[in-house]
């Protein structure tokens, strides 16, 4: 196997015999066959597009495949088998639609390997298909960089997709990024322009996201939100998707258990239309790589609805009451179908077995603050703008993105901890969980942890950034008083990376480790260009932050 798509990799170099993420030979293989799948799906589905055909569908598809391969979120081999089935079987429907308009307007397209393989074949056809399989290094970092990107941008464009809204603009956008990674005409410079449009389409679909969000379920207040627990059996809820919650807050309501949500869910608290439900009790620990204890000591059954699964231990105790939901999944665990057209999940079973378990193990009292997306943030604008005006806030310092299991992380921790007290952190994302139940007070009556929400959430904090800039009438956005120390684990985060560099934020700080998908040269281009920079040590960084 190789795979260099998260911040965990092996050496920082590729896993190679086993992901440090827990992910199997087998698996890996798997997983880049379904890419390949995809790549011929989007390949055949661009040209249709050159004859003003398009298929809705197929982007879902591709979206709901990429999703599946981001890491820590698809562990059954069996289910990626039928979805590389279920892409070849649409990939060989388009390519007889392209067929047959290319005869009637007398046009020949290259043959293609990828056109002809059956599910058996791909199995056979393996290693070839893989990351490796680009075997210049620069062209190989440029694809790659693309197809993560992608899969961030697919991971926020399927739970739009859910809640209805869709942008077929962004959906052609997939089809023809993903085409291009099996492109050998293109030259390095080409690729890297796709590079940053990528990062300009994360944009779109992050505000496609905070529309369906905020259009569905209001705009996130700023809300205490609960860290102990009750006396009743509860329901742990993890992952990111909203409209899985709500609807097992419904199916709930008045069954005698309690709510409680994990990791990335927790800024559903911050929505008015989760308030109404008196059995959302709070959140119950911290983030993903926690939950091999966590999720232990709750008791209860555990539903997750998208990534950030990690392998159970073998010892485990609480596979019996895991389960999981859309792209998710996991052997052994009870998986709950996708919605028929029209109606809800149906999550019957696991409230059933919630019913007999016993309450949580309390593991921690207080609360966590939370709910300023930019809608928020921008209504106290006037008293942010006087506090910079007079001193009171002299840096804003973006921490957004993901935590991890690696003991260097402790650093976000201790930059938090050693910000001066006229410093404000912005944030989004599982990150926060590294300083957000620390008190680090107030700044004339703002808190100096602001918390948007998820990681799509960093959306808020561009906002927040652009609207500043024309308070105070710059011409840069990088004259406002405003830093980026920023951690990543997964594909999302590359995306929202991308996302950042294409609005023109520089001298970002990133880490642990800069991404070993980034080739020497690709990295010193990202980095002349942007100034993108690996974190140091929290001292120094803390100087030049408030520098």
């Amino acid at each position: 196997m190789f795979c260099y798509q998260c911040q965990e990799t092996s050496r920082n170099q590729g896993c190679t015999v086993r992901g440090v993420c827990g992910k199997s030979p087998e698996l890996c293989h798997l997983m880049d066959l379904s890419i390949y799948a995809m790549k011929g799906l989007a390949f055949v589905s661009s040209k249709l597009l050159e004859h003003n055909i398009y298929h809705r569908e197929d982007a879902l598809i591709i979206m709901q495949g990429l999703f599946r391969t981001i890491t820590n979120t698809n562990w059954d081999e069996e289910q990626i088998k039928l979805s590389i089935a279920n892409i070849i079987k649409l990939r060989d429907k388009r390519k007889a639609e392209l067929d047959t308009v290319a005869k009637d307007r007398n046009i020949k397209y290259p043959d293609a390997v990828l056109f002809h393989l059956s599910l058996e074949e791909y199995e056979s056809f393996g290693t070839q298909v893989g990351v490796l399989s680009t075997e210049n290094e620069d062209i190989r970092s440029l694809r790659e960089t693309i197809i993560y990107g992608l899969k961030g941008i697919s991971a926020y464009g399927d739970h739009s997709a859910m809640l209805g809204y869709y942008d077929d603009d962004l959906n052609q956008f997939i089809y023809k990024a993903l085409a291009a990674t099996i492109d050998d005409s293109l030259s390095p410079e080409q690729l890297t322009n796709l590079v940053i449009k990528t990062g300009e389409y994360t944009v779109k679909v992050m505000e496609l996201l905070d529309r369906a969000n905020t259009e569905t379920y209001g705009i996130p207040e700023p809300t205490k939100v609960n860290l102990g627990v009750g006396n009743r059996p509860g329901i742990l809820v993890s992952g990111h998707d909203l409209k899985d919650l709500v609807e097992l807050l419904e199916q709930s309501e008045g069954t005698g258990i309690d709510i409680y949500t994990h990791g990335e869910m927790l800024p559903a608290n911050y929505y008015p239309a989760f308030k109404k439900y008196s059995h959302l009790h709070g959140n119950y620990g911290s983030s993903w790589w926690h939950q091999l204890d966590e999720f232990e000591k709750f008791n209860g059954p555990i539903l997750m609805t998208t990534n950030c699964l990690v392998p159970l231990r073998k010892e485990n105790t609480y596979l019996n009451r895991l389960y999981t939901t859309g792209m998710t999944a996991y052997p052994g665990a009870t998986h709950i179908p996708d919605r028929e057209p029209g109606k809800a999940k149906d999550f019957s079973a696991i409230i059933a077995q919630a019913k007999k378990c016993l309450p949580p193990t309390e593991i921690e009292k207080g609360t966590i603050m939370g709910g300023f997306n930019y809608r928020t943030v921008l209504s106290m604008a006037d008293k942010i703008i006087e506090a910079v005006k007079s001193g009171a806030i002299k840096r804003f310092v973006v921490m957004a993105g993901c935590d991890g299991r690696m003991p260097n992380r402790q650093y976000y921790t201790e930059v938090a901890k050693k910000l001066p007290s006229d410093a404000v952190i912005l944030t989004a994302g599982c990150a926060k969980y590294r300083y957000i139940k620390l008190n680090l007070g107030e700044i004339d009556g703002i808190p100096r942890v602001l918390d948007a929400g998820q990681c799509n959430d960093s959306y808020s904090l561009a906002v927040i950034a652009l609207k500043l800039k024309e308070a105070f009438s710059l011409e840069d956005i990088n004259q406002l008083p405003i830093a980026f120390d920023i951690a990543w684990y997964e594909q999302k985060a590359v995306a929202v990376l991308l996302a950042l560099l294409s609005l023109g934020f520089k001298n970002i700080r990133l880490g642990p480790t800069l991404p070993a998908f980034l080739s020497p040269n690709v990295a010193k281009v990202i980095t002349d260009t942007f100034g993108l920079q690996p974190i140091t040590n929290p001292d120094d960084d803390v100087k030049a932050i408030m520098s």
